[in-house]
């Protein structure tokens, strides 16, 4: 019935999982048809019992086979696959989010939101995820501690403290990447109706969250040194918001950074207006020198702070954490366990052996220089094929440009991806609609042939 090759590189289990399954997709057995028992097709290819029931096993697992009990294993019904869609997604504000993440066409993530693979902390990972299979049972089993692993928080305390934020590890909470830490701190702080001041441009995931959860979203222009403060001190006067959300540091999706000045300018708005501020910094460990910290400044009394793993180790680790004031994070710690119980124990262990091999700093300090460089040679490659850079950034992932007058940014954006290359056009990360011809680049993809051949193919 089946040809196994004991000398293959694959095992006698998978050869038989990938037979049977070819040939039920063939249609050689049809559909509830009965297969050889354990025993007989061990004793028919000459396996042991154990190989065989392990491939039927997975076949089940994949849904290629039904276990019925007392009678056997038999051909499952297969779903008919769709007709293939012909017709073209339109680029809106949904496009980022569904096809960068789903279309395998986009090779080159020239607007993309995370590093490649390459750049990434990927042998740390490997090897931490190596010595966590050797881990107590209980590690591998149990859910966590609802704020998450003490010993990752404890540690998060020494590193925070370096960048002049005093938080104890009792106000540090654990999370499901920055992203639900920012969506604990909205639902905490906004209720629908109230207004909201962001970054404009900003993150396009928080603008969209904030409109889903029916807040007013006002946005507050970004210049070279971070927000206009003489635009938040008047929408502050007039419209009384209750937060602000903003990147301080390689800002998202212009790459720029706060400076101190503008920091002081802000906390005391914050202070004369009585809103919150939420200081969203999952860029801080790719900052070359010292960067100016809402948090730190403020002494996380208006100022909530978060941060995340997934840009400087693996997005995979889905490992973030939220800093807050002790009445904050302990709504916070109860609003998690509310809406999905603990964080991975397993990643966030995984997190601190990576923190502490000894070589994670030396990943960062060369991951800091490869940007570098690459901002720098992304800024002049799009100025010599007449794009206008809003701010040139000394590292960091983003930078924000602006296309040649005659561009249409929709229609450029729909042939890239036609090419294979994934553009982020910058109506996204605005707030209010209006026309853009601005495009935020990830200076980690765009510093490719491909993408300086493609936009001088099409005279830009």
């Amino acid at each position: 019935m089946l040809q196994l090759d004991p000398q293959a590189a694959s095992s006698l289990t998978s050869q038989i999982v990938q037979q049977l399954s070819a040939k039920i997709e063939r249609g050689l057995l049809a559909e509830g048809s009965r297969l050889p028992s354990v025993r007989g097709l061990a004793e028919a290819c000459a396996v042991s019992p154990f190989t065989v029931a392990e491939a039927y096993n997975r076949l089940v697992a994949g849904g290629w086979i039904a276990a019925q009990r007392a009678r056997g294993y038999f051909v499952s019904r297969r779903p008919l696959a769709a007709a293939p869609q012909v017709a073209r997604a339109p680029v809106d504000e949904a496009w980022l989010l569904r096809r960068v993440y789903e279309d395998t066409q986009l090779e080159l993530q020239a607007g993309g939101g995370w590093l490649p693979h390459d750049w990434l902390y990927e042998d740390g990972l490997r090897t931490a995820l190596r010595n966590l299979a050797k881990a107590p049972g209980e590690l591998l089993t149990r859910y966590g501690h609802p704020q998450g692993l003490p010993a990752l928080r404890q540690h998060l305390q020494w590193q925070l403290a370096l960048r002049g934020i005093e938080a104890p590890a009792e106000r540090i909470v654990l999370t499901q990447g920055a992203s639900q830490g920012l969506d604990l701190v909205l639902r905490l702080l906004v209720k629908p109706g109230d207004t909201v001041l962001v970054d404009s441009p900003g993150y396009s995931n928080l603008i969209s969250a904030l409109l889903g959860h029916g807040a007013r979203v006002l946005g507050v222009a970004r210049t070279p040194q971070g927000p206009d403060v003489a635009q938040l001190a008047q929408l502050a006067q007039q419209h009384r918001p209750v937060a602000f959300f903003t990147n301080s540091a390689l800002h998202n999706p212009t790459g720029t950074s706060t400076s101190a000045h503008t920091a002081h300018q802000l906390l005391k708005l914050a202070d004369q207006y009585d809103f919150q501020v939420v200081e969203d910094d999952p860029f801080a460990e790719l900052q070359l020198g010292h960067a100016v910290s809402l948090a730190a400044l403020d002494g996380l009394q208006r100022v909530s702070y978060l941060g995340s793993y997934s840009k400087s180790i693996s997005p995979a680790l889905r490992v973030g954490y939220l800093v807050g004031n002790e009445a904050l994070v302990a709504r916070a710690s109860r609003l998690k366990m509310a809406a999905g119980l603990t964080s991975s124990e397993i990643m966030e262990a995984a997190t601190l052996a990576m923190l502490t091999d000894g070589h994670h700093r030396s990943h960062l300090d060369r991951l800091r220089e490869r940007l570098q460089e690459a901002q720098a040679r992304v800024c002049r490659r799009l100025g010599e094929l007449g794009w206008r850079v809003f701010h040139q950034p000394q590292g960091g992932l983003f930078l924000w440009a602006e296309a040649p007058t005659a561009v249409d940014a929709s229609n450029l954006t729909e042939r890239a991806a036609a090419a294979g290359i994934a553009l982020a056009p910058g109506r996204f990360y605005l707030p209010e609609p209006q026309p853009c011809r601005h495009f935020r680049f990830n200076a980690a993809w765009a510093d490719h042939s491909r993408l300086y051949g493609w936009l001088a193919a099409q005279g830009h």
